[in-house]
């Protein structure tokens, strides 16, 4: 990082958001940077599978980010492995500075692409089975567990309507709900309810999950009683989906942008923000669908977006 360089971009996030923005960067010959705090690819590369990025029949997540990662670095993108614990924008001059360990950085624009992570429940062995039988997307996994029992645990709208998605390929959906009323929509509730396929267990939790590989086994507990049970299955042979909440990483810009009441930002369709030179791209921006082809989508747009505002012509 050069700290006495004025950058045109600088982009917050190495997902498939940030890395399409590098691309796209590239290509309208910016000056950018990109910077990551953890890994490149973000919490893309601990999925196992994927089946539904078009054109990828088949991979897992870091195979499709690494393949991203390396056609940003081979068009030249810089990609630097660092935290950001400041954005602050200057109106005086329009420029932005990012704080980060290392020292603070100058840019005329900013690509926020921080993601949102799911909000863990907190029971027994729900990280370690993380993309092996725990599951935070069933739009990404259901079909993996086609013929078999899923579990789906939460009470709103977001795990009641996940939870019919599932019933298009599980057997079996049982509902886990630790209150004794679900918080989804009437309707939504409803259409659970009537579903030959669905069993609403409310007043109950997970306690854990265990297995080898991949999950054999599942702890309950009933809420009235204290009483747990363990519910086991060949290992492979069910899945458990968690919705309880998602946590959008928009600290950072708090101030600078308009947050919904979810947290997320809220962004134009050019993925601007109400400050000037401020773009935001995948999963922390306000959206109807969270996935890898939306994030790559989103990188593209606010990068093009960018070398717009710059007077930068994309190249073909």
């Amino acid at each position: 990082m050069d700290q006495d360089k004025l950058y045109d971009l600088i982009i917050i996030g190495g997902g498939p958001a940030g890395l399409s923005a590098a691309i796209y960067a590239q290509r309208a010959m910016l000056d950018a940077l990109l910077l990551e705090q953890e890994a490149v690819g973000g919490q893309v590369i601990v999925t196992s599978d994927i089946d539904n990025y078009p054109g990828v029949p088949h991979t897992d997540g870091f195979t499709l980010v690494d393949a991203m990662r390396t056609q940003a670095e081979d068009l030249g993108a810089r990609i630097v492995l660092t935290s950001v614990t400041g954005v602050t924008h200057r109106p005086e001059t329009g420029l932005f500075e990012i704080t980060t360990p290392d020292g603070t950085l100058r840019t005329k624009t900013v690509i926020a692409c921080g993601g949102a992570s799911p909000r863990a429940a907190g029971f027994a062995g729900e990280r370690e089975f993380t993309g092996h039988g725990v599951s935070y997307c069933a739009t990404c996994d259901g079909m993996f567990y086609r013929g078999k029992k899923a579990y789906v645990v939460g009470g709103g709208n977001s795990a009641g309507e996940e939870a019919l998605f599932l019933t298009r390929f599980a057997d079996q959906v049982d509902v886990i709900v630790r209150k004794d009323h679900m918080r989804a929509q009437a309707a939504v509730a409803r259409e659970l309810e009537e579903s030959p396929k669905v069993s609403i267990r409310y007043l109950t939790s997970v306690v854990g999950v265990a297995g080898d590989t991949m999950l054999s086994s599942i702890t309950l507990r009933d809420n009235q009683t204290g009483e747990t049970s363990v519910e086991s299955y060949d290992e492979g042979g069910f899945g458990v989906f968690v919705f309880v909440g998602r946590v959008p990483a928009s600290q950072l810009l708090e101030g600078l942008v308009e947050l919904d009441d979810g947290g997320y930002v809220v962004a134009d369709e050019r993925m601007a923000t109400r400050t000037p030179g401020l773009y935001v791209a995948g999963d922390v921006r306000q959206k109807p669908l969270r996935q890898i082809v939306t994030a790559a989508s989103d990188g593209a747009v606010a990068a093009t977006s960018v070398s717009a505002y710059l007077g930068h012509p994309v190249e073909g």
